[in-house]
């Protein structure tokens, strides 16, 4: 496996961002930064949107009390890249580089000790386990990001995937039209078009990354009979408001991506400056509801710790009165709506 050098990538690091200081190199030694020349393009101040997501932070290194892996990835990890949780689906860790090391990553522990794909040995590994495991049906590909792979690399881990029958369903987990959408080519739409079922979740979190380019790259990735995703992270003082989040998801639709989830923080140590309470989410699910297109309203879910897996949350749990449940609109009315009794079940 390889990556992609056909593009210019210039990266930024710590020490030639300009507005970098000591502060920004202390963090920078415990987690690396990287700024693809695109997406700083996006940072319109310091301290805005784009900013929080991708430059460094103090506050990352107070951060003492919330783990490294939460998620128990480790222990679900049977081969080395590859996180079997789920018992119809597992997670294939093919990449370990990024256009951008998001401050907010549920992987920051893995940022800085290594910068390696996924090798041949390890990808044989990986697919004989799910060959053998015909309970698999779903495969995610993530990292890092797998579109900084090549598309050779590509091709060979998505046919070694379509070689093994009980496997249905391909899907990339890639932040790069929202990063780099340069890397959108063509070509990697003709090669991913070979491999239908397939289906990409990016990762949009604010509305300034809705660009023109970004706009093309996922325009080009639907024509080519892609559905698109979008999973968001509902970070603190980037984009925990109602009205930005609804400029958000109306936006996606608008460029063929649907919403897909809203997800609480995990809580990954060097993160917890981005967390939101959980009743914020909650108001802000209750927020969209009725207000923008049902189509463009996402789970609000939390992904357990120890690998308990996704739990989804609502705004409005009904009140009951016998047979009598009072429900709430996305005005604030009560309404009643009567409901079977045991007996007639």
């Amino acid at each position: 496996m390889q990556y992609f050098d056909d593009y210019d990538l210039s990266i930024l690091n710590s020490s030639t961002y300009n507005h970098c200081n000591d502060e920004c190199n202390l963090v920078s030694a415990r987690y690396p930064v990287r700024v693809s020349k695109y997406y700083a393009g996006l940072i319109r101040h310091e301290g805005d949107a784009i900013w929080k997501q991708c430059m460094p932070d103090l506050k990352e290194l107070a951060d003492l009390d919330q783990l490294p892996d939460p998620l128990h990835e480790g222990s679900l990890s049977p081969v080395p890249g590859l996180i079997h949780r789920y018992p119809d689906r597992a997670v294939l860790l093919v990449s370990n580089r990024c256009p951008v090391y998001c401050r907010f990553c549920m992987r920051k522990r893995l940022i800085g000790t290594g910068d390696a794909p996924m090798s041949e040995t390890e990808l044989q590994n990986a697919l004989t386990y799910l060959a053998a495991n015909p309970a698999i049906c779903d495969v995610i590909l993530s990292g890092g990001d797998p579109l900084m792979l090549d598309d050779q690399s590509l091709d060979r881990i998505l046919s070694g995937l379509r070689a093994i029958r009980h496997i249905s369903v391909i899907r990339i987990g890639t932040r790069i039209p929202v990063t780099l959408p340069a890397r959108v080519t063509t070509e990697l739409c003709e090669l991913l078009k070979k491999f239908h079922p397939l289906y990409i979740n990016t990762h949009f979190n604010h509305p300034a990354e809705i660009t023109d380019q970004s706009s093309r790259a996922c325009a080009m990735l639907a024509d080519a009979g892609i559905q698109l995703g979008n999973q968001t992270v509902l970070l603190k003082g980037v984009n925990d408001d109602i009205k930005l989040m609804r400029e958000l998801l109306s936006g996606l639709l608008a460029i063929r991506v649907r919403p897909y989830y809203l997800h609480q923080m995990d809580l990954v140590r060097g993160t917890a400056h981005f967390r939101t309470s959980v009743n914020s989410g909650l108001e802000i699910i209750r927020g969209l509801r009725g207000h923008i297109s049902g189509l463009a309203v996402p789970h609000y879910v939390i992904d357990l710790p120890e690998g308990k897996g996704k739990v989804a949350l609502l705004p409005d749990t009904p009140e009951r009165e016998g047979d009598l449940l009072l429900l709430r609109t996305y005005t604030g009315e009560l309404v009643p709506y009567r409901d079977l009794t045991t007996v007639q079940e």
